[in-house]
C-alpha cells in the first residue's frame, strides 16, 4: 500500500495581526479594464494591511458614479454603506458620530464631489471629521457617456472634440481653505505614491482629502485630456518622494539633507530614506494654496502631500462626546430620566 506524504506549502504571510493580504480584498471590479479606480482599490488592500487594520473596524461610504462602485472591490468583510448622489459626507458624519471606534473611508468621484455633492463637501471638510475622503478624480461622468465634469481644466477636449471653457474647480486648493488637516493630491499611475499618502491618511486624526488623478479609460484617456495616462506621466511634478513609517513603537532617525539611511521597521522589513534638499513644507496653509493656485494657472500637475495640520481638533474633540461610542451606550444611559430633562429645560430659562 503507497504511503501519501503530504509536503507543507510555503508558510502563509501575515501582517502584524495574523492577517493574510487575501483577507483584505474585496469582489471583482466590474469596472472597464485599466479604469485607475480599480489601482486605488488595490493601494487601499495594501495600505490596511501593511497597517494591519481589521477589516471588521472600517466603514466604506459612497454616493454614485462608477468611483462609488469601488468599495466592494475591497474590505469584503468591513462596514458599507452605498449613499444617495453627493449625500456620502452625511452619511459618513452619521457613521462616524454614531461609532466612534470605526475608521471611515469615503470614495467619491469628482461629479460626486464637485456638482450635486459640493454644498456637503464644503461642511465636511470646516468640521474635519475622522475620516479619510478619497475622490477619484477623472474629470468626466463616466456613468452617463463622458460628458465634463466640474472639475475638467479649461481648455481640455472630449473625444468627440468638443473643448471645456470653463474652469475648474480645485478640490485640494477647496479642501485647504475650508479647513481640512490633510490635503494630497496623487496619481492613479503612481501606485507607490498612492499607497504611502494613503497610510498617510489611515493614521491621520482628522479630515484626510486625497484627489487622485483616475484616468477614465473609455471616455478620457485620449490626446487632449488632461486626466489621461499619457498627460498625467508626462507633466507630473513630484513635490517630494513620499513614504510613511507606521507608528506602533517610535522609530527615529536623524541624518542630512541629501543622504540616505537603511532603516528596519517592525515587521523585519527594511527601507531606505532619502532626505531630499528641496524644501517643502506641508504645514505652511498659505504656501500651500499659493502653490495650488500657480499649478492650476500653469496647468501642472503637483503631487504629493500637499498641507497636514497635526494639531487642530477634530469634529469629535469639538463635540466632547464620550470614549464609548455612542453605538454602544445603554438605553438609560441615551434616555435620560424626567427629572434630569426638567433640570436641563431649566437652565436654559
Amino acid at each position: 500500500m503507497a504511503t501519501v506524504i503530504e509536503r507543507p506549502g510555503p508558510p502563509k504571510k501575515t501582517n502584524r495581526i495574523g492577517l493574510a493580504l487575501l483577507d483584505y480584498k474585496g469582489q471583482p471590479s466590474t469596472l472597464c479594464s485599466g479604469c485607475g479606480h480599480d489601482s486605488i482599490s488595490s493601494q487601499l488592500t495594501k495600505a490596511f494591511y501593511e497597517l494591519g487594520i481589521h477589516p471588521h473596524q472600517v466603514a466604506k461610504l459612497s454616493g454614485i458614479g462608477c468611483s462609488s462602485k469601488t468599495p466592494a472591490y475591497f474590505l469584503g468583510k468591513s462596514h458599507g454603506f452605498n449613499g444617495v448622489h453627493g449625500r456620502m459626507p452625511s452619511v459618513a458624519t452619521g457613521t462616524v458620530l454614531a461609532n466612534r471606534s470605526l475608521r471611515a473611508v469615503g470614495v467619491s468621484g469628482d461629479g460626486d464631489t464637485a456638482s450635486i455633492g459640493i454644498g456637503q463637501f464644503v461642511h465636511l471638510m470646516r468640521r474635519n471629521l475622522p475620516m479619510v475622503y478619497i475622490v477619484e478624480n477623472n474629470g468626466v461622468y463616466g456613468l452617463t457617456k463622458g460628458q465634463f465634469s466640474a472639475t475638467a481644466d479649461r481648455g481640455s477636449k472630449l473625444k468627440t472634440g468638443v473643448v471645456n471653457d470653463l474652469p475648474a474647480i480645485d478640490l485640494c486648493t477647496m479642501a485647504v481653505e475650508l479647513g481640512a488637516t490633510y490635503v494630497a493630491r496623487s496619481f492613479a499611475g503612481d501606485p507607490k505614491q498612492v499607497l504611502a499618502l494613503l497610510e498617510g491618511a489611515l493614521s491621520h486624526k482628522g479630515t484626510a482629502v486625497l484627489d487622485i488623478i483616475s484616468p477614465c479609460v473609455t471616455f478620457n484617456n485620449h490626446p487632449g485630456s488632461t486626466k489621461s495616462y499619457t498627460w498625467g506621466k508626462e507633466n507630473e511634478d513630484m513635490l517630494h518622494e513620499v513614504g510613511f513609517v507606521p507608528y506602533f513603537e517610535q522609530i527615529q532617525v536623524d541624518y542630512e539633507e541629501g543622504s540616505v539611511m537603511e532603516v528596519e521597521l517592525h515587521d523585519g522589513s527594511r527601507i531606505v530614506l532619502k532626505k531630499l534638499e528641496r524644501s517643502y513644507d506641508p504645514t505652511d496653509a498659505r504656501r500651500a494654496l499659493d502653490l495650488l493656485r500657480g499649478a492650476m494657472e500653469n496647468q501642472q500637475f503637483i503631487t504629493g502631500l500637499i498641507y497636514v495640520d497635526p494639531n487642530r481638533q477634530n469634529f469629535l474633540e469639538l463635540l466632547n462626546l464620550t470614549d464609548e461610542p455612542l453605538a454602544h451606550l445603554s438605553q438609560d444611559k441615551l434616555r435620560p430620566p424626567k427629572e434630569v430633562l426638567d433640570e436641563v429645560m431649566d437652565s436654559l430659562k
